[in-house]
């Protein structure tokens, strides 16, 4: 199955690998698309994945959460986003771009010394930093700002978008009741908490075509104390497919919670798919597509997973910075990734772009 072509929200993909967002740190200093970048995707194409998605592309100044992160909150960013993607098509491949806004987990340093903005003041453990909340004047603009990206990244010819729902960035901090603390229309209930996401989602629509693909990458388990679970992430799934939303790339973990987003030292078929229950559960109640991600590194589990009706795309994101043709080399009979998980692709303050940083060395 891995191999069938399938169609998402509209758009037809030659197979059912997709490249997850992965952060490249081949942006410049400003954001703007880099040759650099552009090699990294034109490799990714050739490649083999059915559809590739692209590092995080930042919504909203206050919202920058790494340094080189790719930027999508001007007008004078879409020439350069057009040649991306421009690229990616030459060569045979489908593109989605994901947005996003880093909320609490930006640092002062990327953000012009500034706190943090969130829904609440909750101090977050892993960057011994305690947020700002955000004012309703304030969330009302980075909604804005969603949709205003959402135009370019039509503008520029993007074949559709992920909007990053997970692993601790704003739009998952609205949905947490970890991060989200208030008490007036964007928190104190479960259905509040979805309104931020709701109200993104529906400035997006009224920016772009009618028949253009919006899809989200959401966390099904936050995975720290008083965090989503995937009993109320499920119901955020059934709301976001009343709305018609393209796709759901099922994930979990924030900062906060370690390495439950990028385990470690995967080295057998036991450790790999680790979002595999939650990703059953979402596909057995759900009609929307449904993308795994996480661990997966072997042909025969993937191809396990799709047997099985875990999920109906399998997404893959380490593997691809070592093997960007990982997906040919599946299909000419490659049974596993040399990925190792040495998470040292993680280390990005460490080193100049996103890469293996054990090519050349015996595994």
């Amino acid at each position: 199955m891995l191999f069938e072509p399938i169609s998402i929200a509209g758009i037809d993909l030659k197979n059912r690998i997709v490249r997850s967002a992965t952060f490249e740190k081949r942006a410049d200093d400003d954001g703007f698309v880099t040759e650099s970048l552009i090699d990294l995707y034109v490799e990714l194409s050739k490649g083999g994945a059915g559809l590739i998605i692209t590092g995080n592309a930042l919504v909203h100044v206050t919202g920058r959460s790494a340094p080189q992160m790719l930027c999508i909150h001007n007008d004078f960013y879409t020439a350069k986003l057009k040649r991306l993607a421009e690229a990616v098509h030459r060569n045979g491949g489908k593109v989605m771009i994901q947005l996003v806004h880093g909320g609490r987990q930006c640092f002062p340093a990327h953000i012009g010394m500034e706190r943090p903005i969130a829904p609440s003041e909750v101090y977050d453990r892993s960057t011994r930093i305690t947020p700002r909340a955000m004012t309703d004047a304030e969330i009302w603009e980075i909604i804005e700002a969603f949709g205003y990206a959402a135009r370019r990244a039509m503008d520029a010819g993007f074949d559709g978008i992920q909007i990053h729902g997970a692993h601790g960035y704003l739009v998952s901090e609205f949905l947490s009741p970890h991060t989200n603390r208030r008490d007036d229309y964007w928190g104190g209930d479960e259905q509040r908490r979805f309104h931020f996401l709701e109200e993104v989602y529906r400035a997006m629509k009224k920016e772009v075509r009618d028949d253009y693909p919006i899809s989200i990458k959401m966390n099904a388990d936050d995975f720290v104390e008083g965090g989503l679970r995937p009993e109320e992430g499920l119901r955020i799934a059934k709301r976001l497919e009343y709305l018609n939303i393209g796709a759901i790339e099922v994930s979990g973990g924030m900062y906060e919670s370690g390495m439950k987003t990028v385990r470690p030292n995967i080295s057998d078929v036991e450790q790999e798919a680790y979002f595999r229950e939650v990703s059953g559960l979402f596909k057995r109640e759900l009609n929307t597509p449904i993308i795994i991600v996480g661990g997966i590194r072997s042909k025969a589990v993937a191809e396990d997973i799709l047997q099985n009706n875990h999920a109906d795309l399998i997404a893959i994101s380490r593997p691809l910075i070592r093997e960007p043709d990982l997906p040919d080399k599946f299909r000419d009979g490659k049974e596993r990734a040399d990925c190792i998980s040495c998470n040292g692709c993680m280390r990005f303050r460490k080193i100049d772009v996103v890469k293996c940083t054990r090519l050349g060395k015996s595994s």
